[in-house]
Parts: C-alpha cells; structure tokens; sequence
C-alpha cells in the first residue's frame, strides 16, 4: 500500500468520523406522525393515555383488544343459546385512531352489540359510510382548521370553558344529524366559521353510540399541554359505568391483514401445515431439478374400424335407397342412448316421456314434443319412407343428443 492511498484512507475515515460526531451532537428530530400506538411517546402516540386511561375512567374495568378484529372479539363474546342469547359480557366499546379503518363486518357487529343494550365509543376523523348511512349521519371533513378555532362542550353543567387546540386537530363535524333522535354533546368554532357539532350521543335499541371527531384530544400531544387534558375527561366523563374493552389494533404497531390466509396462519395447527406443505413442497423442487423425463414418442392412436364399418353399412343402406330402414336404426340407437343415459324406459313414447326427458335433459320440450311426434308418425306409417323423411328425423334426434 503506497503513501498516497494511506493518505486517502486517512481523509476518508476522519470525514466520517466528523459527520457521526455531527450527527451526535444534532439534536432529533420531532416525528409528528399520527400513529395514535400505545408504545409510541411522540407526540401524536397514546402513551400517556395507555398510562392514564384507569384514572380517566375511575373505577371501571378496562380490558384492551389488540390480536384479533372487533368482529373476532364480540363474536367470540356471544353466547348464541335460545335461552340466552345475548353477550357474555356488557360495558362500552371504545377506540381511538386517525381514520375509521373498521372493516364492515365489525360495523355490523358492534350495531349489533350496541342493539343488546351495550354502548359503543369511536373517537375519529373520519367514520366508516356504513356506520354513518345507518345512524342518518352527514359528514363533514377539513384537514385546515384555524389558530382561532376553540373545542367546548354543549352541556354548560360538565365544562363552561373553551380550549383552543390545533395541532393534530382538523375542522371535522357533523354537517347533519338526526335531531329527534341525536343529543348534541360538544361544539368546535370560532368567530369566523358558526359552531359546528363534533361529539353527539345516538340512541340505537338498548344502547348507544357516542361519535367524537377530534382523536389528537387524547394523544400526548394535548394531554401534557396546559388544561387540554380537562377537554379529554370531560368528553370521556359521557361514558356510562361498567366495563370498558379498548379496541387498540392499528394503535400499538399492529394491522390487520388482508391476505386470505389469515385465517391459517393465526390457527397453530393449520399454520404449520401450511408450513409443512411448503417446506415439502422446496425439498420435492429440488430434489427433482435434475431429473429430466425423456422424450414421449408420438404414437398415432388405432383406427376405430367400429366407426369405418357403420359408416360402410350406412352408405350401403343409403345408396340401396332402403330409407325407412335407416331411420330403423337411427331410432333404435337414439333410444339406447336414453335409456343408457339418462335411465328413462322407452317403452312408451308418450307425455310422460316428454316430460322425463326434458327435465333430465335440459333440452326444450317442444324439441321433444316435435321427434316423438315424427317417431310416431314413422313406425305408424305403412307406406315407404322418402329422403325428406330421413333427413327431418336425424335433424330432430342430434338437436336432442347433442
């Protein structure tokens, strides 16, 4: 190794070591994604509220859903007994996430929890279409919300006091609601833009759904910032007492899969079949890489002489012009083939036959109708038969055979 290239060497190893101590030294960057994940401190993470959640809701058991969907969950919860028919277990429903990524199957199965006298509690940005469409909602949604816009609840009683909040926040509301039936719990507006309803509490059956379009209150973020905490409990001080299940999928790292086999692989037994199957599926791969089959000679079948031979005798007949005999034979094999395959006697080629064969057949019945009729015909016929005939009988029999 020569002086110049040591020299090089040199240069190159100190600028790395200067960009490593600058990029020590530098302080980190703030990571402002909304994750809303329970094991996430930043600012848009639930972490504090993971930690808080039992002193926000005092004296209720919370119970966190994270391995499987909300549908797997309260399926598994029900017990579908006559005599009972209800759920195993009562409380509220509740989740936190940036956007309403239920599937619809969920939807329906939380409907369905809420209709046994159960409540449900989704704090969004955006709700999923079929949850609005069945509670008559309209949905309104801006990502700019102003500096000036403050957060309030409708009920003077709970909190008379406005928060102003923008970050992680957005211009979110309900457009429409339906009034007869929907209590109106908390606004957001400032003085330019007139109030707008983002919290509401719908009745559905034996229980309720409690809609909240403002998630970032209860992130880190709002939680260790001045009051803003106070926004939070008073929004959660709307639910009613008893058990609480968390839905936080999607709020600690985890999705849900969309792969068809995900059924497979979250059954032991079935995931490693699975495994197996694949596992043998490599070793037969390579094993036969190698082995290559040789060449298959063309063999050019036997001739059907069965079929060359009927083929002489029919031009035999054909040409001695003994027309009725063909038609003989024709019928005789026509009605071989539906005894043989569809099992019909043929004795008889009367209406009940018709029928038979049309519904065993799927062929028209008036097609049917039509060559029992010239069957009949024929064999009541005592004069010879001409051409036409022959010709009128076969087309009506392959119209039935093929």
């Amino acid at each position: 190794m020569n002086k110049t290239l040591k020299i090089y060497i040199a240069i190159l190893v100190l600028v790395f070591a200067l960009i490593l101590v600058a990029d020590r030294n530098r302080p980190k960057p703030i990571d402002w994604r909304p994750t809303y994940s329970v094991n996430d401190k930043i600012p848009f993470g639930l972490y504090v509220f993971n930690k808080e959640i039992d002193g926000l809701l005092k004296n209720q058991k919370i119970e966190r859903v994270s391995a499987i969907t909300p549908y797997e969950f309260l399926d598994a919860k029900y017990d579908a007994d006559t005599l009972v028919n209800d759920y195993k277990i009562k409380g509220t429903f509740l989740t936190i996430s940036e956007f309403g990524g239920i599937d619809d199957q969920s939807i329906q199965e939380i409907f369905y929890f809420v209709s046994h006298g159960n409540n449900a509690f989704l704090s969004m940005k955006t709700f999923p279409q079929s949850l609005l469409d069945s509670l008559k909602l309209d949905y309104r949604a801006d990502f700019q919300i102003s500096d000036s816009t403050s957060f309030w609840m409708a009920n003077k009683t709970v909190s008379s006091q406005k928060y102003h909040m923008t970050e992680g926040m957005g211009d979110y509301y309900f457009s429409k609601i339906d009034t007869l039936n929907t209590t109106v719990l908390g606004y957001q507006g400032n003085k330019v833009k007139e109030k707008r309803i983002n919290f509401i509490q719908i009745p559905y059956k034996n229980g309720y759904f409690y809609l909240h379009t403002q998630p970032a209150a209860f992130t880190n973020f709002h939680l260790l910032k001045g009051n803003h905490h106070q926004y939070a409990q008073n929004v959660l001080s709307y639910l009613p007492e008893g058990d609480v299940f968390w839905y936080t999928k999607g709020q600690n790292s985890e999705t849900i899969s969309e792969s068809p086999m995900r059924y497979i692989l979250s059954q032991p037994a079935l995931k490693w079949a699975w495994y197996l199957f694949l596992i043998g599926m490599l070793i037969f791969m390579l094993f036969n890489a190698k082995r290559k089959q040789r060449v298959v000679p063309i063999l050019k079948p036997l001739p059907n002489l069965t079929v060359d031979f009927t083929k002489t005798i029919g031009n035999l007949y054909y040409q001695e012009g003994d027309h009725g005999n063909i038609i003989d034979k024709k019928i005789i094999y026509f009605l071989e083939r539906i005894r043989n395959e569809y099992l019909i006697e043929t004795t008889k080629l009367d209406e009940d036959f018709i029928k038979k064969l049309h519904h065993k057949s799927g062929k028209e019945e008036e097609d049917i109708r039509n060559l029992v009729f010239l069957i009949n015909e024929h064999r009541k016929s005592y004069h010879g038969s001409l051409e036409e005939d022959l010709i009128t009988i076969n087309n009506a029999i392959e119209k039935i055979l093929n």
